[in-house]
């Protein structure tokens, strides 16, 4: 028979109470007075008399099926046996009390909770089997979708990146879309838009899983700044996403498959494209939509990704996640050094990293959030020992006190880091110089940041930086014949990534003669492009048989009435001047690059 099953049932104020399923728990014999035993004997023997009636034909016996519950993987409870409540989805590491809902719920006759219907339903082990049942989008028969998943199926090997990248996150995106009862197919958007790298960063400077650009992220309060991106943060861009797409699910009545075009190429687009056909006379769903190139393939990509998941036996795929938390989040208190994190719960740097992707310094934010997050199996008394640490072991720096003749990059140098980082840390401005026995922490000399890291810093402050007055702006080159990346690099004390991110160019891009590149005679890698200065055009390559010119916007001007007029599409002046399709309007006096064909 086994051992006996063991329910552990959470009770308000009383910890958790074991009862076993074998033999009913003995109370130690006591001494009982004449009148507490007169008191129990009474209602023995009415119920004595009660059980001798007959029974009523208009009262049926009460009975009370118990029935075990998988415990969430993971749980406190898993050992010991089924459990009845699981973690709240989408807070890894906590535990619901169901006992808020269920005690409202009291059966006054019999004086049992009857709990509300499905409050103890069992959650499946595999996470996939736990989307596949909030699946609310409908599988349509579309071309266009059948190519999507010929494409996925043929590439198992994407699908096995993503997943394993997906592990660490899934279950989070889930709980969250469970409890504002969202579709569960909005889980698998990420896959579509960054194949859930959250370092991800796209030619219009959209970065994290859900791939914000830095105007709409600030729109939705995603925090953006020299320490932290939030965008990057898969806590807090997920929660950003999902108001997001609500938002937009409401602006459309509640057509799920234009909120999520308009979550690619942005409300008004879709909005236009509505009013459009209702001028015509047509349909005004997705499907009969002229929407651009890419969303057209967006919406598909994702009810291809849903049919996979609904039916991964048809392509041969095997599709798994255990239904856990991997991550917990644990309150830091204060800013905190990750390396100081990584000693104490023996994760590696990179994963440490990959865990916390919004911060890309070797601390955490001064300024919040005071937060971080670890793997499950170490997180227990992090936060303790956190406390115990004094301000300068939890940030891992050192004091040095400024002399005589000392400057900012010199120190820096000596300590093996920049000046940017010391003014960050010391809260220095821009112009000012380091006063004698002035005391200045500095990072110790071991606080490398991870390769990715460091570039993830350089992009994502190119486009909140603005000139401020007296700043010196970057020079502008004009490409000879014969010129190269690696050449103009060399020449200019920098690299080609670095060189290549100031142009938004690929690295590996050609140069043309007479092409304008941004370069500056003084370059660091706080100095990046200006809003509003004329861009590269490199970003695509330009239509066979087409030559370039610049346009300048004028009062009025639309993208969709200049592409009308220059004869392409709003895509293209989408990507030839690198602007995301979401929040971004048009200055007068801007100057676009465009590729036109001479007329015949």
């Amino acid at each position: 028979m086994g051992p006996p099953l063991t329910y552990h049932v959470p009770r308000i104020g009383c910890g958790v109470q074991s009862l076993s399923r074998s033999k009913p728990s003995r109370l130690p014999p006591r001494a009982l007075s004449p009148l507490l035993l007169g008191l129990v004997l009474v209602p023995i023997s009415l119920l004595a008399a009660c059980a001798s009636q007959p029974r009523q034909s208009g009262a049926s016996a009460a009975s009370v099926a118990v029935t075990p519950v998988t415990p969430a993987p993971g749980s406190a409870a898993s050992s010991a046996g089924p459990a009845l409540t699981s973690p709240v989805a989408g807070a890894p590491g906590t535990a619901a009390n169901p006992l808020g809902s269920v005690s409202a719920a009291l059966d006054t006759e019999g004086g049992l909770a009857t709990p509300p219907p499905g409050s103890l339903s069992a959650q499946p082990a595999d996470l996939f089997a736990r989307i596949r049942g909030g699946f609310m989008l409908q599988d349509v028969d579309e071309p266009a979708i059948d190519a999507q998943v010929n494409w996925f199926a043929n590439h198992p090997e994407f699908l096995d990146r993503t997943w394993q990248r997906a592990s660490l996150w899934l279950y989070y995106i889930v709980g969250q879309l469970e409890e504002r009862n969202m579709p569960r197919e909005l889980a698998l958007l990420p896959v579509i838009e960054s194949a859930f790298e959250p370092y991800a960063y796209s030619r219009a400077r959209a970065s994290g899983l859900w791939q914000f650009v830095s105007d709409t992220g600030r729109r939705f309060g995603l925090k953006q700044d020299w320490w932290y991106d939030a965008r990057r943060d898969p806590i807090e861009a997920t929660n950003a996403a999902l108001d997001y797409l609500q938002a937009l699910h409401n602006e459309f009545n509640g057509d799920w498959l234009l909120a999520i075009a308009a979550y690619n190429c942005g409300e008004l687009v879709v909005s236009r494209a509505v009013e459009r056909n209702e001028r015509r006379g047509l349909p005004t769903d997705f499907w009969h939509l002229r929407l651009p190139r890419e969303t057209r393939s967006y919406v598909p990509e994702l009810l291809a990704m849903r049919r996979l998941v609904a039916h991964p036996e048809r392509y041969n795929l095997e599709l798994s996640l255990p239904n856990q938390p991997y991550f917990v989040e644990v309150n830091t208190q204060g800013p905190v050094a990750l390396k100081v994190v990584a000693e104490l719960t023996g994760v590696s740097i990179d994963d440490l990293y990959d865990l916390n992707p919004g911060f890309h310094q070797w601390a955490t934010d001064p300024n919040g959030p005071y937060r971080i997050l670890v793997p499950v199996d170490v997180a227990e008394g992090l936060q303790q020992t956190l406390q115990q640490l004094t301000p300068d072991e939890r940030m891992d720096v050192v004091h040095y006190s400024v002399q005589r003749r000392d400057t900012l990059a010199g120190i820096a140098r000596r300590f093996g880091t920049t000046t940017q980082v010391i003014r960050e840390l010391n809260d220095l401005k821009s112009n000012a110089r380091p006063i004698i026995d002035t005391d200045l922490e500095i990072p110790s000399r071991d606080n490398q940041l991870p390769e990715k890291v460091e570039h993830a810093a350089l992009l994502a402050n190119m486009p909140a930086r603005r000139y401020r007055r007296g700043y010196r702006r970057p020079r502008i080159h004009i490409v000879r014949r014969g010129d190269t990346l690696y050449s103009l690099a060399q020449r200019l004390g920098t690299n080609v990534d670095t060189l290549a991110a100031l142009n938004g160019m690929s690295p590996d891009g050609e140069l043309h003669a007479g092409q304008r590149l941004r370069v500056s005679a003084r370059y660091t890698s706080g100095q990046l492009r200006p809003a509003g200065a004329q861009p590269s055009g490199q970003a695509a390559r330009a239509p066979e048989g087409s030559r370039r010119m610049n346009y300048v916007v004028r009062p009025g001007d639309t993208l969709y009435g200049i592409a009308r007029l220059l004869q392409v599409s709003v895509r293209d002046l989408l990507t030839w001047n690198e602007l995301p399709a979401h929040g971004r309007h048009l200055r007068p006096g801007q100057v676009l690059v465009t590729f036109v064909k001479p007329r015949s």
